[in-house]
């Protein structure tokens, strides 16, 4: 079997995009044909297109909305395991959405309007409609993309995605457990944190509560992985508080997500917040940009951790440090609409025909149940 796609980074993610109707001539379940296509479940995906990262296993499969829709273009998103044969539908990547709007200009699907070009899109995961603004001027692409952006070393495409009314999306509230603050216990200590609904469901806790010192963020990534297993134990528990999960066996590796986060000192690069955000259960090498939604609406939001860390002098903007470099997010308002976004970069990588040599469905089912019997042998 022989599938279309185009495979292209977004902020910084990589993933592989398909039209709905490639997928749709196969009868194959979603959930066996990704994992096969990405070579999951192999820590390497030696025999797939995955990367072997959170931010490289990862799928967008779009289509034309109807017409009619107040959307353009929908899409899902779709996280790939990379141990585990398993696909994660359960919330929005928000890089990988930043190829959705130049993947449409790209196909013709949207006719350039001036020098910015507006594309209403809809991610299905969650209901949320995202507007993306991608600059056209003199109505087209320019020939070459020039925009930069922190964590990505080469420049892309300008992409400015704007989330409308994000609150509540996944939990149907911006505060799932209604409190602006709860209290985990892990590792036998209680555990002040803020969870949060809006782009995706994250779980926010203070740097010094996890013994970081807040003046010190270079030295972070080494603490938090010393910890890795008390804070997905936090992360759990929040998917079950947050109603996410029934128990904390069951919580979905993707979400909630968690962000470590504390106030900047005199001595860093000028912004509002330090973050470190945790991704498939590793620290994230940029930002999520679902996450970072969170952490705006957080901010704005009296009593929360982030309100607390702010002190509530939050403007349009709101300037979050990453181990990337410093992200910023803005909001605007409109006829009672809110719009909280952030500006992306994304360009195609390769335009490809993967090549998939299992027959069937039920012959990439058995392949995958072998490669897990197997396992995996590395040189």
């Amino acid at each position: 079997m022989k599938i279309e796609a185009e495979w292209m980074r977004g902020g910084t993610s990589k993933c592989w995009v398909f039209d709905t109707g490639h997928l749709q001539e196969s009868a194959w379940s979603l959930d066996a044909l990704l994992p096969r296509l990405f070579g999951s479940p192999d820590s390497r995906q030696i025999d797939g297109v995955g990367g072997a990262t959170s931010t490289t296993s990862k799928a967008v499969i779009l289509h034309r909305a109807p017409a009619g829709d107040e959307a353009d273009v929908e899409f899902t998103f779709a996280q790939v395991g990379i141990e585990e044969s398993t696909v994660d539908w359960g919330s929005n990547c928000g890089n990988c959405s930043a190829v959705v709007g130049l993947y449409a200009l790209e196909k013709g699907w949207i006719t350039p309007t001036g020098d910015l070009t507006r594309i209403v899109t809809r991610n299905t995961n969650t209901g949320q409609i995202i507007v993306q603004r991608v600059p056209t001027p003199h109505g087209a692409l320019p020939p070459a993309p020039h925009a930069a952006m922190p964590g990505v070393p080469f420049p892309g495409y300008r992409v400015g995605l704007g989330f409308q009314d994000p609150a509540g999306r996944t939990t149907g509230k911006l505060l799932p457990t209604g409190s602006a603050t709860d209290t985990i216990t892990a590792a036998g200590i209680p555990l002040r944190v803020s969870m949060i609904d809006a782009g995706a469901p994250v779980v926010i806790v203070r740097a010094q509560e996890l013994g970081l010192d807040p003046a010190r963020y270079d030295s972070w990534r080494t603490g938090v992985e010393l910890q890795l297993g008390t804070l997905e134990h936090i992360r759990r528990q929040a998917a079950v508080r947050m109603g996410l999960a029934r128990t904390v066996a069951e919580a979905a590796r993707a979400i909630p997500k968690l962000a470590v986060v504390a106030a900047p000192t005199t001595a860093d690069p000028a912004c509002d917040v330090n973050v470190m955000m945790l991704s498939m259960g590793k620290p994230h090498p940029a930002l999520a940009i679902t996450g970072s939604i969170a952490l705006t609406l957080a901010a704005r939001t009296p009593g929360t951790v982030l309100h607390g860390l702010t002190g509530g002098a939050v403007g349009e903007t709101l300037w979050l440090r990453t181990p990337a470099g410093v992200v910023e997010t803005w909001s605007e308002e409109n006829d009672g609409t809110l719009l909280v976004g952030v500006d992306r970069t994304a360009r195609t990588i390769a335009t490809a025909t993967i090549h998939l040599p299992e027959a069937s469905g039920t012959a990439v089912a058995a392949s995958s149940a072998g490669a897990t019997l197997r396992g995996a042998h590395h040189d």
